[in-house]
């Protein structure tokens, strides 16, 4: 998700791990998302792979599984429950099936805030977030990344358009909510540095922790805009009852190429057995079926690979 926070280094150190469902999806969020999911069979077990389950670390050969972690509100791709362990959507099936190829069970742990995440990974709690998550440069100096989507950052706005968003450049003088420390935010407060220098009011920047409080302002007429990546602003759209729709699409929006991927930590060897298995469910059709089956088809890559951001 593109949500690239500027400091990392103090602040991930310093951050505590809150478990136990603190990053599911907040109760004010209920009527957002909606509790329907994809229809139909989700993806064909695998075969494990002998020579990828090899190439484990020992230490998840002898727990026998692998610990992923996320932050809850990222659908899509990442649905989480209330019991803070459970998790439907993309990434969801994406990981059973990378659990089966890799003949170990993946289990989830939700966080509150990618922060936290990304300190559990470092400290080694987890062994990585199955994501996506938003590759950036900078990230990838303590972080590396198995990209497995591409991404687009747009508006979600009420529907008509009614403040005609048609690209960033159209924000001045609005009320935005952004996901807080995500790279979005960054380009928001930006804008409206620009918008001052230009003479135009700046823009109100309205940070959230989650994707659903976030759409909530918008729905509830507190923002004119979220400002988000597409796959989950489509998905929020969709179950929006008509009442949003999605603008500035087709634009760059203040970004270059966006990879999106799992996350390990710096030169895990975890790393490259992860790209592995997701190369094989590419080549294998699972992956296509599963970007499919929920609606992220056009954020598909061919080939899965490791810190994108850097060739892109």
């Amino acid at each position: 998700m593109p949500d690239h926070p500027r400091i990392l280094g103090a602040a991930l150190l310093a951050g505590a791990l809150l478990l136990a469902g603190c990053g599911a999806n907040p109760e004010e969020a209920e009527g957002v998302l909606d509790s329907q999911q994809p229809t139909g069979a989700s993806a064909a077990a695998q075969v494990k792979d002998q020579a990828l389950y090899d190439r484990l670390p020992d230490k998840v050969k002898q727990a026998g599984k692998l610990i992923s972690v996320n932050n809850g509100s990222f659908p899509p791709y990442e649905i989480a429950g209330a019991d803070g362990r459970s998790l439907t959507g993309a990434s969801a099936d994406m990981s059973e099936a990378i659990g089966q190829v890799l003949g170990v069970k993946i289990e989830h742990v939700t966080v509150d805030g990618l922060p936290s995440s990304l300190t559990g990974i470092a400290s080694g709690r987890y062994d990585f977030a199955i994501g996506p998550v938003g590759d950036f440069a900078d990230r990838q100096k303590a972080n590396d990344f198995v990209d497995w989507v591409k991404e687009y950052v747009v508006f979600a706005v009420p529907k008509g358009n009614p403040d005609k968003i048609g690209s960033v450049a159209d924000t001045c003088g609005l009320k935005i909510s952004v996901m807080a420390g995500g790279s979005a935010e960054a380009v928001i407060k930006k804008q409206s540095e620009t918008c001052a220098k230009e003479g135009k009011p700046k823009i109100g920047v309205q940070s959230y922790k989650d994707q659903p409080t976030s759409v909530l302002a918008v729905s509830s007429g507190r923002a004119d805009a979220f400002f988000s990546s597409q796959a989950p602003l489509t998905y929020f759209v969709s179950q929006a009852g008509g009442k949003l729709e999605l603008a500035g699409k087709g634009q760059a929006n203040g970004f270059d190429d966006l990879y999106q991927g799992a996350v390990v930590a710096k030169d895990s060897p975890l790393r490259d057995v992860l790209r592995d298995a997701f190369q094989k469910l590419m080549d294998n059709g699972t992956y296509d079926q599963v970007m499919a089956r929920w609606g992220t088809s056009d954020n598909a890559l061919d080939q899965a690979g490791v810190n994108l951001a850097t060739a892109s």
